[in-house]
């Protein structure tokens, strides 16, 4: 009876404890593979010329009017007004 009395809470707190929820797949964040540019964060907008872009990429400048459109798998490139590129992302 002391047995049964002793692991009774434990029994109850095991009762207390949520299944993981089922895995679900990870959501790909980078579907325009920006992370593999953001090395060109700080370098002059110069270094673009030479560089092969993927198809539909913008190349934004500081007072450059965009689109809203949320597209992920569009690569865009903001240019500062120091003229260096001041950031890497899709959107």
């Amino acid at each position: 009876m002391t047995r049964l009395l002793a692991t009774l809470p434990l029994i109850l707190l095991a009762a207390c404890v949520q299944p993981h929820p089922p895995a679900t797949p990870p959501v790909d964040d980078d579907l325009c593979k920006a992370a593999a540019m953001q090395g060109l964060v700080g370098q002059p907008q110069s270094v673009l010329a030479t560089m092969l872009l993927p198809a539909g990429s913008r190349v934004i400048g500081p007072n450059d009017a965009v689109t809203m459109d949320f597209r992920a798998e569009r690569l865009n490139v903001e240019i500062g007004a120091d003229g260096r590129i001041a950031k890497v992302a899709c959107y």
